[in-house]
Order: C-alpha cells, then sequence, then structure tokens
C-alpha cells in the first residue's frame, strides 16, 4: 500500500514538472522581453532538474542547478542587459522562413527520436548489492576516473586549448591603445617624478605710458 502511494506521488510529481517544463520552453521561443526569456529558461532548467531527481539522477540534477543556473543564466541575464539588444530587428521575416525552420525542426527531432528510442527498452540487468549501496554520484565517479580516464583527460586538454585559444583572441595587444605598467609605476621615485628648484622672485616693471597719457 505505501509503495503505490509513494509510486503515485512519484508520478504526480513528474507530470507536473514536465508540464512546467514544456509550458517554460514554449515561453522561451515565444516571449517578447529577452530577458523574460532568459528567465524562463531558468525555470525550464530548475524543472528539468527536479525531474533527474525524481530518476535518481541526483549528480545531474546538482549538477545542471550549479553550471547552468546558478552561472550560465546569471551570465546571459547579465550580458542582456548590458547589451540592450533590438529584438524587432531580429523577429522580420519571422513567418517568411518559418516553414523551412518548421522543416528542419521536424528532421531533427525524427533524428533524435530514432537515436533515443531505443534507449527506452527496459532491460533488467543484474544489480550487484555492494555497488547498489556505493550511490549514483560515487558509482559515476568510479566510471569516469577508471574506465573513461583517457576520455575524460582528452576532453580536459580540448577545453583548455579552448580557453587558451579564446584568451589570445580576445586580448591582442593594439599599438593605439594606452595602457599602465602597474610594475613601472609601484618601482617609480619621487626624484624621477618631481624636482625642486628654486629661483629669484621676478617683480615686473610697471608699465611707463607713452606720450603723457595718464597725466592730469
Amino acid at each position: 500500500m505505501m509503495a503505490s502511494i509513494t509510486m503515485n506521488n512519484t508520478t504526480a510529481l513528474f507530470y507536473v514538472f514536465s508540464a512546467v517544463l514544456l509550458l517554460a520552453s514554449f515561453r522561451v521561443i515565444t516571449a517578447r522581453s529577452t530577458v523574460h526569456a532568459a528567465l524562463f529558461l531558468v525555470l525550464a532548467f530548475f524543472s528539468a532538474s527536479c525531474i533527474w531527481m525524481l530518476l535518481s539522477a541526483e549528480f545531474l540534477a546538482i549538477t545542471l542547478v550549479l553550471v547552468y543556473v546558478g552561472a550560465v543564466m546569471v551570465l546571459f541575464l547579465f550580458v542582456v542587459m548590458m547589451l540592450d539588444i533590438n529584438t524587432d530587428s531580429f523577429r522580420e521575416g519571422f513567418w517568411k522562413h518559418f516553414p523551412l525552420a518548421g522543416l528542419v525542426g521536424a528532421v531533427i527531432a525524427l533524428e533524435l527520436a530514432l537515436v533515443l528510442l531505443p534507449g527506452f527498452a527496459v532491460t533488467q540487468a543484474p544489480v550487484d548489492p555492494e555497488l547498489a549501496k556505493l550511490g549514483n554520484t560515487r558509482m559515476l565517479g568510479i566510471e569516469i576516473y577508471t574506465k573513461y580516464v583517457y576520455p575524460l583527460q582528452i576532453a580536459a586538454v580540448l577545453l583548455l586549448v579552448a580557453i587558451i585559444a579564446a584568451i589570445a583572441l580576445t586580448l591582442r595587444r593594439r599599438k593605439d591603445s594606452k595602457y599602465l605598467d602597474p610594475g613601472e609605476q609601484v618601482k617609480a621615485r619621487k626624484a624621477d617624478r618631481v624636482r625642486i628648484i628654486k629661483m629669484d622672485p621676478v617683480v615686473q616693471a610697471p608699465a611707463v605710458p607713452k606720450n603723457g597719457e595718464g597725466q592730469p
């Protein structure tokens, strides 16, 4: 009886979070304000993390909240509010290109369905009771750092190369830009910047009137 009640509660929460996720995803592409669209995307990510939590994938749920909701979306909102993008110009010609965009979206959805549907086949694999006690997060760490350690290192090197390339492309030194070297400023001394010179006072002589001007 208790298992049936728990299953019903879990199923009800799954449908609630799924409905919120679909609604938020729809509002992301239909909201007229870019800021509102970003906030709806935050709601979609949070709903997806709740669904993963119901599926006992707590590591993915926490990662989604910390990385995307806590970092990426904050950056998106900061950039959107700083740039003040004119979204009206982006909407010009939307319905003109809508049939082609709908066709491309349908093809992508069909390809995703062909790839993902075989994964929904229910297979009862033997479960080791000792491994079941470890938890999903620890089992994931064991798999990553034992069986997939070399692909993980390759991915880390690729990300490092991408970071270095982004820095090299954005921090190119321009000849017409003026900058200050903090190291040279710290080494500066008073004698190099200010020199005190003693000079005799100069008194300007009064002007002499010409041709008797100024005389009574």
